[in-house]
């Protein structure tokens, strides 16, 4: 199911495949194989010649439903689940990307993806410079013969910075380079970046898409000749796949997905504009804000600002920065002290100590990442409750 069927229709029913007993949801196929009707037709299965399902390591059923109903929401050719998001980050690297390769990265990404890039790729022989992702001359600057991938998440986390994505693809073909976006924080409800003649968007599915945190999973989308025909041998020999169980949760989440992403990110207008008014709160970085330095950009590129939001409490020095972060965050009583986000239950947390601890200083500075930095992720409770909530932290 694909066009001419709205986007809220195919989320709910893109991708459905049903079985001899023709049930109305989606089945559950609990199987590691799948048996064949004679010799010949295993080998032809095995090598590709006939399609059909061989071993749930790399198809499924329910796996396959999930990554057409994806695709169909970000306007792909082909999608891949993963069992994280940064398994496909990882598979599409291995994919793409050789000893004495170079990649360029946007400095303001989330921390595991600076691990990986600084710490994984660097032993196997890649380079990465990390480069000012709001600047696109910074991108074609840092460009070498050997540069062969850019990644960028927009809006970054957790300083919601936005990426010019049209200018970012077109870097990209310029220097022969595949480019890969992070659509974590907007989920196709608000931004496909394909449309921007981006290469692969990739997914944390543990986000939005699933919504109620609950499962671990991932997803790479793009061209059927870069997932299908690079990325799908690295996933099927490494074994980065998602469960039957978290596909079938998250095709349950993305019957919800449009209602979930409007009503949060309008609970995060709200929010963003009362903290923005508060004494105490030096900066809020919130894609909705007038204050925002890209909010024209923003405006442009996505149908909604998003549910995320980051502010800093300010200070004298960085302990005083981080003791008066902390006193804020345990002084909630109705948010969740958690580094997840994307879920219908509000969550908060001190970057710096959390999703970039385990950056060196540097990294952090170079990310924007200070001491004083707090980031919400709104969910779908009462906005007065939240307001309230975090007005006493605040007072606190």
């Amino acid at each position: 199911m694909s066009e001419p069927f709205d986007f809220d229709t195919r989320a709910v029913r893109a991708g459905t495949e049903r079985s001899a007993f023709n049930e109305h949801s989606e089945a559950l196929f609990l199987t590691s194989s799948f048996v064949f009707g004679s010799a010949a037709q295993a080998a032809a299965r095995f090598s590709g010649a006939e399609p059909g399902y061989v071993y749930s390591r790399f198809s499924n059923p329910t796996v396959s439903m999930f990554e057409r109903r994806l695709a169909s929401l970000e306007g792909a050719e082909d999608c891949l689940a993963t069992s994280s998001g940064m398994a496909a980050l990882m598979a599409t690297c291995l994919a793409v990307l050789k000893a004495g390769d170079h990649v360029i990265c946007a400095a303001n990404v989330f921390g595991a993806t600076v691990q990986l890039f600084s710490t994984v790729l660097a032993r196997f022989g890649v380079e990465v410079t990390y480069v000012r992702a709001t600047d696109p001359a910074a991108w074609r600057e840092a460009a070498t013969p050997r540069t062969r991938l850019l990644f960028c998440e927009t809006p970054s986390n957790p300083l919601m910075e936005i990426v010019d994505l049209a200018a970012f693809a077109k870097i990209g073909r310029e220097i022969g380079a595949v480019t890969v976006v992070d659509n974590c924080f907007c989920t196709p409800v608000a931004q496909r970046p394909l449309e921007f003649g981006v290469d692969a968007v990739m997914h944390s599915a543990t986000k939005y898409l699933d919504g109620q945190g609950r499962v671990v999973g991932g997803a790479v989308l793009g061209s059927k000749a870069l997932i299908r025909d690079q990325v799908l041998p690295v996933l099927r020999t490494t074994g980065p796949s998602m469960s039957a169980f978290n596909a079938w949760v998250l095709l349950k989440g993305l019957e919800t997905l449009s209602v979930r992403m409007r009503a949060q990110s309008a609970s995060a207008q709200q929010l963003a504009e009362w903290v923005e008014q508060q004494p105490g709160v030096a900066r809020v970085h919130f894609p909705g804000l007038k204050s925002h330095p890209q909010a024209e950009l923003a405006a442009r590129q996505q149908s909604l600002p998003g549910a995320v939001l980051a502010f800093d409490v300010g200070g004298a020095s960085p302990e005083e920065q981080r003791a008066r972060a902390w006193r804020l965050i345990d002084g909630v009583r109705i948010m969740s002290i958690t580094a997840n986000l994307g879920d219908t239950r509000t969550t908060i947390t001190h970057p710096a100590t959390t999703t970039h601890g385990r950056l060196s200083p540097e990294a952090r500075e170079r990310a924007g990442v200070t001491e004083g930095l707090v980031r919400i992720a709104v969910g779908l409770e009462s906005i007065a409750d939240l307001k309230a909530d975090l007005a006493g932290a605040l007072s606190r």
